[in-house]
């Protein structure tokens, strides 16, 4: 028997991840599945991981965080948090969750910017709203304590000036003035 072997910590890497009802059933279109479930994300924040953002949907979650352990097991705590709890406190023994959940990994602030945006505006794109900050089980909402975004991301050229990204440019005009005079003298220019 092999020993088993604990997933890889996140190396502080920042994730959105997404998971679905069993069968897309609407557990969570009733207030105290919805509230049982933030309290769910809430007890597990800081031990588990960073919540940055999260909302809960009819049907599925999103949730943006900064795992303090291994993605799966950070989702283990939420996914199978929720479900004891939900056997323990609402008397239910529906099964909850679709069989594993989908990620994706944070490149950037650009990145994380996108997903937030996404996360916030998920129950404005189904029509649950008109704006984003009165849906009630949404961090978009004001009230909600969240971790701040994760200082290590790379900064995107979005965000730098436009003079900074304009950098490369001169070089650019050299190299293209260089193969111009070798195009139309048949030399090379020494001095590009």
């Amino acid at each position: 028997m092999r020993p088993t072997r604990e997933p890889a910590t996140s190396n502080g890497q920042t994730y959105m991840i997404t998971s679905r009802t069993w069968g897309s059933r609407t557990l969570f279109s009733r207030e105290v599945w919805s509230k049982l479930f933030i309290d769910t994300l809430y007890h597990y924040r800081g031990s588990a991981y960073l919540l940055h953002e999260f909302v809960v949907m009819p049907d599925h979650i999103h949730v943006l965080l900064t795992p303090n352990t291994s993605l799966e097991k950070a989702v283990q705590f939420i996914k199978g948090g929720f479900s004891y709890l939900a056997k323990r406190e609402l008397g239910s023994n529906l099964e909850v969750w679709q069989k594993g959940f989908s990620d994706h990994r944070i490149r950037d602030d650009s990145d994380y910017r996108i997903h937030q945006i996404y996360v916030q505006e998920n129950p404005v794109r189904k029509h649950f709203c008109e704006r984003a900050e009165e849906y009630p089980y949404s961090s978009a909402r004001p009230g909600f304590e969240l971790d701040p975004p994760p200082q290590g991301l790379k900064p995107s050229d979005l965000l730098k000036p436009q003079a900074a990204r304009l950098e490369g440019a001169p070089l650019q005009s050299k190299v293209s003035t260089a193969y111009a005079t070798i195009a139309s003298t048949g030399q090379k220019n020494k001095t590009a």
